[in-house]
């Protein structure tokens, strides 16, 4: 009976191993997205640039509808009235940032205009004042998101227009914003 139930044991063993290998890629561990950005003067080919996953929702972040705002890791979560996280995202911040803590979305302006770094914006929500000037989040209406002047004070937490879109839908007058460290 020993005999049978070892043969029994190496034959699942090696089925196993077979059905194992010839699995395809969508049954295996899933690759890593990739994207990949314009070559560099004399390089033929993008090098292609692993996208991190996003950081998982702050534990000390709250309840209920809200937006969460981390800054050291440069990303936002929207949060739905049930806890669940609606769309999470990266954002490039501005040079000045509000003290970790609460606030609420005060005011907005849908239509584009002219950002505190000259760049044409789109869906503008503010929530805070750091050093005078007023903090909010926005999209570049020509899709950039680069590093602000670090000689200019500037407000606008940065993000894609698709983002961008999100929030404006999201976040309207008095939804809470969550900022964490």
């Amino acid at each position: 009976m020993a005999g049978l139930t070892a043969a029994a044991l190496a034959a699942v063993g090696f089925l196993a191993y077979q059905a194992s290998a010839n699995a395809p890629d969508s049954v295996a561990a899933p690759k890593p997205k990739v994207s990949s950005s314009a070559p560099a003067a004399g390089h033929d080919k993008p090098k292609p640039k692993a996208e991190k996953p996003p950081a998982a929702l702050p534990a000390a972040s709250g309840s209920g509808k809200r937006v969460v705002y981390a800054l050291e890791d440069r990303q936002v979560w929207l949060v739905d009235a049930t806890g669940d996280v609606a769309r999470t995202f990266e954002v490039m911040p501005s040079t000045l940032s509000p003290q970790p803590g609460t606030y609420q979305v005060g005011t907005r302006s849908g239509p584009a205009s002219r950002g505190s770094d000259g760049v044409t914006i789109e869906h503008v929500v503010r929530f805070a004042m750091a050093d005078g000037v007023a903090v909010g989040f926005s999209a570049a209406v020509d899709g950039s998101m680069e590093s602000p002047d670090p000689s200019l004070k500037t407000g606008g937490v940065r993000m894609s227009r698709a983002d961008g879109d999100a929030m404006w839908q999201f976040a309207t007058v008095r939804t809470k914003v969550v900022v964490v460290p």
